[in-house]
C-alpha cells in the first residue's frame, strides 16, 4: 500500500509538472471579443452663460419665496411675499393649509364614486414610487414638492372614501378661510418680477461679470481670470431671461478646431454634475488663440430650466461614438505569418488578430476604429473571407509561443 501511494503521488506530481512546463514552452492565454461602443468626445471646464437679471429689493419683514427654481414667471407675477410680523406669516401658513383643504373637500364631493377611489390608489402608489426615486438620486427639492403631493392624494383618498355631510364641512372651511383673508389684508407685500423669465434664488454674483455679450472675441485668460462680484444690496433671487443659453470653455485650439469641421453640427453636452441628460448644443463661435488654447462657445436652446442652478462646470462635448469588437491592445498582430511546405514561414505585415477556430489559430485581418487605454475596437476588413471574418464571442489568442495561421493548437 505505501508502494502504491507513492506511486499515485508520483503521478500526479509528474503531470502537474508536465502541465507546467508545457505553459512555460508555449503559454496559451485567450480572451472573448465582444461587441462594444465608446463615445468619443473632449473634456473641458467651463462656464454657464444666460442673460440674467438680479431682483433686489429691502424686505423689511419676513420674506418668503412663492417660486420655485426655474419656474417661469410672467411680467408682474408675484416673486415673493412680505410678511409685517411672525402672526402675518402664520396666519399665511393657516390660510393655506384650510384652501389645501377646501380643495380637497370639493374633489371629494365632485367624485363619490369606487372608480375614483381606485383612481387615487394607483396615483398615491406612483406618488410614492416617484418619492423613492427622488430620494435614491439625492433631489431633495423635488422629494419635497412629491411629498407636497402625496400628501394631497392621500387627503383626497380619505376624503372620498369616508364622505361625511361634505356640504357642511365645505361651508365651515370656506367661512374660516374668508375671515383669514380679511385679518391678512395689508399685512402682505408683493415682490413681482419686472419681465417675464425663469425664477432663481441662486445669485451667485456672475450675473453682470458674464453675460453673452462679453463673449465676443474673448480670450482664455480673459475667461480664466473672471471673479464674481460681490453683492452689496439685499436680493429675493433672479430672473433667466429668453431661451438660450451658452458654455464657454477653454479648449487646445486643434481640439476646437476639430469640432469646428465636423460635418453635423449638432454636439451633446454632458456636465459631470447637475443635469442627469445630454444637452444637444451647437458650436457657436470660436475665440481669438492665446498659447495654443482658445475659448470654444456652445450655445443650447432647450432645458434652460434644468440650469439655472450651475455656472462653473467640468464637462464632456461628445461629437461621434466608435462601435466594434473589442479586444486587448497585446492580442493585436502587426503581420501575419504561414508556415510553408519546407517549415519555413512567411510573414506579412497586415493588421488582425489570431483566434481560436476549431483546433487551430486562424489569422483574421481587422481595421482598428478606436486605440484606447488597454483595448482597441476593431472591424473585420471589407472583402474578406467569410470564415476570417472577426465576430461578437470569438475566442481571440491574447499569447502563444510560435504562432502561425492554421498552427494546431494543443
Amino acid at each position: 500500500m505505501k508502494l502504491l501511494t507513492a506511486a499515485v503521488a508520483l503521478g500526479v506530481l509528474s503531470y502537474f509538472v508536465f502541465q507546467a512546463a508545457g505553459y512555460i514552452n508555449d503559454p496559451l492565454t485567450t480572451t472573448l471579443a465582444y461587441g462594444y461602443q465608446v463615445e468619443l468626445g473632449v473634456e473641458a471646464t467651463g462656464y454657464v452663460v444666460r442673460t440674467e437679471r438680479v431682483l433686489t429689493g429691502d424686505s423689511g419683514g419676513l420674506l418668503r419665496i412663492q417660486r420655485a427654481e426655474g419656474e417661469r414667471v410672467s411680467a408682474g407675477g408675484t416673486v415673493a411675499a412680505v410678511y409685517a410680523d411672525q402672526s402675518s406669516l402664520d396666519r399665511q401658513a393657516e390660510i393655506e393649509t384650510l384652501a389645501n383643504r377646501l380643495e380637497q373637500l370639493r374633489y371629494a364631493q365632485e367624485n363619490l364614486d369606487s372608480g375614483t377611489v381606485k383612481k387615487l390608489d394607483s396615483q398615491i402608489g406612483e406618488s410614492i414610487l416617484s418619492y423613492r426615486r427622488h430620494i435614491t438620486a439625492d433631489r431633495l427639492y423635488d422629494a419635497e414638492n412629491e411629498a407636497s403631493e402625496l400628501r394631497a392624494l392621500v387627503m383626497k383618498r380619505d376624503y372620498t372614501d369616508g364622505g361625511g355631510d361634505l356640504p357642511a364641512q365645505i361651508q365651515e372651511v370656506e367661512t374660516q378661510l374668508q375671515s383669514l383673508r380679511s385679518q391678512a389684508a395689508g399685512s402682505v407685500r408683493r415682490i413681482t418680477a419686472p419681465e417675464a423669465g425663469l425664477y432663481s434664488g441662486e445669485v451667485d454674483g456672475f450675473e453682470t461679470v458674464l453675460t453673452p455679450e462679453m463673449l465676443d472675441g474673448m480670450t482664455p485668460s480673459q475667461l480664466g481670470s473672471l471673479t464674481a462680484q460681490t453683492e452689496t444690496g439685499g436680493h429675493v433671487g433672479k430672473l433667466v431671461l429668453g431661451d438660450i443659453w451658452y458654455y464657454a470653455a477653454i479648449l487646445t485650439a486643434g481640439d476646437a478646431a476639430m469640432l469646428d469641421a465636423l460635418p453635423n453640427g449638432t454636439l451633446s453636452l454632458r456636465f459631470a454634475k447637475g443635469v442627469d441628460r445630454d444637452l444637444p448644443v451647437v458650436l457657436d463661435s470660436i475665440g481669438p488663440a492665446e498659447n495654443g488654447r482658445v475659448v470654444t462657445i456652445f450655445k443650447g436652446t432647450s432645458y434652460l430650466q434644468e440650469l439655472t442652478l450651475l455656472r462653473q462646470q467640468r464637462a464632456e462635448i461628445l461629437y461621434d461614438t466608435a462601435e466594434g469588437i473589442r479586444v486587448p491592445k497585446t492580442a493585436l498582430r502587426a503581420e501575419r505569418t504561414v508556415q510553408n511546405e519546407d517549415g519555413g514561414y512567411t510573414r506579412t505585415e497586415e493588421t488582425g488578430v489570431y483566434c481560436v477556430v476549431g483546433m487551430r489559430a486562424r489569422f483574421k485581418p481587422v481595421n482598428v476604429v478606436y486605440t484606447g487605454e488597454n483595448f482597441v475596437l476593431v472591424q473585420a476588413v471589407s472583402g474578406t473571407e467569410n470564415e476570417l471574418l472577426i465576430r461578437h464571442g470569438e475566442k481571440v489568442i491574447v499569447s502563444a509561443k510560435g504562432l502561425y495561421d492554421r498552427k494546431v493548437l494543443q
